[in-house]
C-alpha cells in the first residue's frame, strides 16, 4: 500500500480564502446589483468558472456606462485604477491582500526616503504591477527584476546611486531573493532590504521541501497561470521527482511514474481550492 501524504500548508492562504468568501457574500447579500471583478480574482479557472455561475463578472475592462460593485482582486491595483472605477461610477470593494498592501507601503516608503527601489519579480504579474504603479506617484527610480540575470542590465544604473533599496513579490522564492541580495551587496553603497515574501508562502515553501526529502514524488497542485504554485514545482524539482497538475485528471498522463513512486507527497498552491485537493487525494489513494 502506498504512502500518500498531504501538506498541512495546502491550498487557500488567508489572502486568498478571504478574497474568494467575501466576493461570493457580496453577491449574496447584493443580488439586486451587478458585481464585477477587475481581472481575475485568483489564478484558478475553477474558481472563476464558480464565480461567473453565480453571475459574477470578471472583465478586463470595465464598461463605460455602467452601476454596481468592482471588486478588487487580491493582487492590488493602481491608483489610476481606482480613480477610473470611481468615475464610471461603480462602488469599489478593495480585497487587495494585507501583506500586498504592505509591500506597496513598504514600496512607497523606500522612495520616498530617497531610494531607488528594486521589486523582486515577475513585471508582467499584476501584484508586481500593482506595486510599481503605487510606486510611481512618489519618484521614477524603480527596477523591477524577476532574477539576477535581469538585474545585471541595471548594474551601472544601481552603482551610480547612493541609496539602494529592495521589496519583493509576497510569492518569490527566499533563494531567488538571496541571490540578488548577495549580488547588490557587491555593488550598492547602501542597501536596504524588506524581505517581504509573506509567512504563507514561506512556511508552505518549507513544508513542502521537508516533505519532498522523505518522498519518491511530489505531487503539486494548482494552476500554471499561479506564480506561487509554479515557484512551488521549482523548488521540489531539485529535491524530488516532482509534477505539476492542475486537476486530478491530469494524474492520468503520469501512471508509470504513480506507480513506481512509494512514498508520495501532496502540496497545492494558495490558490488551489479544497475540493481540488480532495480529488486528487482521493484518486492517489486508489492506486
Amino acid at each position: 500500500m502506498k504512502n500518500i501524504k498531504l501538506a498541512k500548508c495546502a491550498g487557500f492562504c488567508y489572502g486568498v480564502k478571504r478574497a474568494v468568501e467575501t466576493t461570493k457574500r457580496l453577491k449574496s447579500e447584493n443580488n439586486d446589483k451587478q458585481i464585477w471583478v477587475l481581472g481575475e480574482l485568483i489564478h484558478n479557472s475553477h474558481v472563476i468558472n464558480e464565480l461567473s455561475n453565480l453571475g459574477i463578472h470578471t472583465v478586463d475592462e470595465l464598461p463605460a456606462e455602467g452601476c454596481g460593485i468592482c471588486i478588487i482582486r487580491s493582487h492590488g491595483a493602481s491608483p489610476e485604477v481606482f480613480e477610473d472605477i470611481k468615475k464610471k461610477g461603480y462602488e469599489i470593494v478593495d480585497l487587495t491582500c494585507p501583506d500586498v498592501k504592505k509591500v506597496q507601503q513598504k514600496a512607497i516608503q523606500l522612495i520616498k526616503d530617497g531610494y531607488t527601489l528594486v521589486i523582486v519579480g515577475k513585471p508582467e504579474h499584476p501584484e508586481v504591477a500593482a506595486i510599481k504603479a503605487n510606486a510611481l506617484i512618489y519618484g521614477k527610480n524603480i527596477i523591477v527584476a524577476p532574477d539576477v540575470d535581469s538585474l545585471k542590465d541595471y548594474e551601472q544604473e544601481v552603482k551610480s546611486r547612493k541609496k539602494i533599496g529592495v521589496v519583493v513579490q509576497t510569492t518569490q522564492r527566499i533563494e531567488n531573493l538571496k541571490k540578488i541580495v548577495d549580488y547588490l551587496t557587491g555593488i550598492s553603497k547602501e542597501l536596504l532590504i524588506f524581505n517581504t515574501i509573506c509567512s504563507s508562502t514561506s512556511l508552505r515553501q518549507n513544508e513542502a521541501r521537508n516533505l519532498a526529502a522523505e518522498s519518491d514524488l511530489m505531487v503539486v497542485v494548482g494552476s500554471r497561470k499561479s506564480a506561487n504554485t509554479t515557484h512551488l514545482a521549482e523548488i521540489l524539482t531539485g529535491i524530488a521527482p516532482t509534477i505539476h497538475i492542475e486537476t486530478a485528471k491530469e494524474l492520468e498522463k503520469h501512471k508509470d511514474l504513480l506507480e513506481k513512486s512509494q512514498n508520495i507527497g501532496i502540496t497545492a498552491g494558495a490558490s488551489t481550492p479544497q475540493d481540488i485537493i480532495d480529488e486528487v487525494v482521493a484518486k492517489l489513494e486508489k492506486l
